[in-house]
């Protein structure tokens, strides 16, 4: 079900705002609009949306020493093997690809815990939360997927809301980059490649639906290039 956006502009204006208070670059004149007037938004499934988080946090556990057979032992009980995108078989089928590129990914889950209420904020200038670890599928003591679901209580956003981050967090995308290529201070914790991260998850969970918006993306299909 979809619900109605505010004004892009004033969206924009107020997070354009927030670049200015962080002593960021702003966009030049004409940067696109996430979405037009009159345009809706929904969030994908939550289910969904759990099953990408646990997913991740497998792809993860392999970056730091979790066994293939384990980690895909975890991922049949979980029914979730069809859920790997054809990078993410590769690399815990096939030990193929880079486990640092992988383990970004991390602010990735932190922008979906968000989403889904699980996470209360994601601050531009601070890394994920601590306790981020804590509320993912506890794969060393053997938590499986339908024990994880039972204990988190998730309370997704709402679309609206989601959509308006996802705006920010494009013009902050720009806006890191651009300070990196000009040596500019950074106003907080975290760099580009976080920045790019949270991005590509709000991409992929805020489906915007109007005259000019595509249809939603898969998890490898997220353009981060406009």
């Amino acid at each position: 079900m979809t619900a109605p956006l505010p004004d892009p502009v004033t969206v924009r204006e107020h997070n354009l705002g927030v670049l200015e208070r962080l002593g960021l670059p702003l966009p030049p004149d004409g940067f696109p609009l996430v979405w037009e007037p009159g345009d809706t938004a929904a969030l994908r499934a939550r289910s969904e949306i759990e099953s990408r988080m646990a997913v991740l946090n497998v792809v993860l556990a392999c970056c730091f020493g979790m066994p293939q057979d384990l980690a895909m032992a975890w991922l049949l009980d979980a029914r979730l093997v069809d859920h790997l995108t054809k990078q993410e078989s590769r690399f815990i089928v096939g030990g193929e690809g880079d486990g640092r590129v992988f383990a970004l990914q991390y602010e990735a889950v932190f922008a979906l815990a968000w989403v889904l209420g699980i996470a209360m904020d994601i601050d531009p200038k601070l890394p994920a939360a601590e306790g981020l670890t804590e509320r993912l599928p506890n794969l060393p003591a053997g938590e499986s997927y339908p024990q994880w679901l039972g204990r988190t209580l998730a309370a997704p956003r709402r679309a609206a809301d989601a959509a308006v981050q996802l705006d920010l967090y494009y013009c902050l995308d720009w806006a890191y980059l651009a300070a990196e290529r000009e040596q500019r201070p950074l106003p907080g914790l975290i760099d580009s490649n976080t920045i790019g991260q949270r991005r590509w998850a709000l991409e992929w969970a805020v489906e915007l639906h109007g005259p000019y918006q595509s249809p939603p993306p898969g998890w490898e299909d997220v353009d981060l290039s406009v």
